[in-house]
């Protein structure tokens, strides 16, 4: 799924050959208006970092965050700047819907023993669409209190 934002923004959620498709979408709007512009896929931690029993889906986002790369290399003299959000663990409706005991030991292994509100993911991809990252492109942001950094 895409979503263009005036013409020089995209952000693109998904994984697999859905992002590529939405990502092919964005590039090609953006080339024929010539003006450039910004795109923020979104992977997750777990295209940084493998954890067991996640074999698919991390594998899924380490291929979100090779498609980020690859991109940023290839459309960056076109004015396009591709980049990726990588959330740790969010508070979203389907993390709201564990039981309290899942939710606690979710939020014990956090380093700042809680879960990322989604606006914090949000201000990040805001601010890797913006002119103030505008020497940002190729680069697997994450959003994750340093939960990847160990």
């Amino acid at each position: 799924m895409t979503g263009l934002v005036d013409g020089k923004v995209a952000l693109v959620t998904g994984a697999g050959a859905g992002i590529g498709r939405a990502s092919a979408v964005a590039f090609a709007q953006m080339l024929d208006q010539e003006a450039g512009g910004a795109i923020v896929n979104t992977a997750s931690t777990a295209g940084l970092v493998a954890s067991p029993n996640t074999g698919a889906y991390t594998s899924s986002k380490h291929g979100v965050v090779g498609l980020t790369k690859v991109a940023a290399l290839e459309y960056l003299r076109a004015g396009i700047r591709v980049n990726a959000v990588c959330p740790g663990m969010t508070m979203t409706s389907m993390v709201a819907a564990l039981s309290p005991e899942e939710l606690e030991t979710f939020e014990a292994r956090q380093p700042v023993g809680r879960l990322a509100d989604p606006n914090e993911i949000a201000e990040a991809a805001v601010w890797l669409c913006s002119d103030r990252a505008s020497f940002v492109s190729g680069v697997a942001f994450p959003v994750d209190a340093g939960a990847s950094a160990d």
